[in-house]
């Protein structure tokens, strides 16, 4: 079994937690780089395994926690926690994209910041973490990625549509209404958009694979940014 290569000792260490090395290397490998590899094997199974333990883990965890929801609220928020612009925002948080292995075309179109790139690796990490040290140690470490999330209520609503989280936290501080432009470049198939939201002085961007998913990026950092939660 091949050692962790350093680059990737940093991203652990922030996981605290040991992950087998060739799963590790599996979960960051994107499909755009197996592409370009000789189609070696890429991270969407494990992705696919470490969806289900995160919905898992999250749910138990509000189901626990809060007694007083009935189903209706818990589902509302396990969808924010699980959501893509959630997870991409905490992969940010461990500064991830610096260690996702991708093919070159993705790699020169903010591929590492792309929330859809960045939420599935954060998913096969999951996964990765759930085949190498059990359940009990996968389950503690989505607790302690979304914990931010989980303990925090207001970012229920932020993640799940944060824009429209901007807009009511600009109107309620007397601040001017958010306002978007978008770019967009690359092929076709695989366009990647630029969005900037003007909240008053305040400019932020965020990227996505369609118009929504960029607005809805650069809003959540403006919403994050305005409400002291950056």
């Amino acid at each position: 079994m091949t050692d962790v290569i350093p680059q990737s000792r940093a991203l652990i260490e922030k996981l605290g937690v040991e992950i087998d090395p060739e799963l590790l290397s599996l979960a960051l490998t994107h499909r755009s780089y197996s592409y370009e590899h000789g189609q070696i094997p890429h991270n969407e199974r494990l992705e696919f395994l470490g969806d289900s333990v995160l919905g898992l883990a999250v749910t138990e965890r509000l189901f626990t926690e809060h007694p007083e929801l009935d189903e209706g609220s818990l589902a509302k928020r396990r969808a924010a926690v699980v959501s893509t612009v959630a997870l991409a925002e905490v992969a940010r948080g461990i500064e991830l994209g610096e260690h996702i292995l991708l093919g070159r075309g993705e790699n020169m179109t903010g591929g590492r910041d792309k929330d859809s790139i960045l939420a599935d690796t954060m998913e096969a990490l999951i996964g990765a973490t759930y085949l190498s040290v059990g359940a009990d140690a996968a389950t503690a470490l989505v607790v302690r990625l979304v914990g931010p999330l989980l303990e925090d209520p207001e970012r229920y609503g932020a993640a799940i549509d944060p824009k429209t989280s901007l807009q009511e936290l600009a109107a309620s501080t007397g601040r001017t209404p958010p306002s978007y432009s978008v770019t967009a470049e690359g092929p076709d198939h695989d366009r990647l958009f630029t969005a900037t939201v003007k909240v008053g002085e305040l400019r932020t961007e965020g990227t996505g694979s369609s118009k929504k998913q960029a607005e809805m990026a650069a809003a959540l950092l403006a919403w994050r940014e305005l409400s002291g939660r950056a």
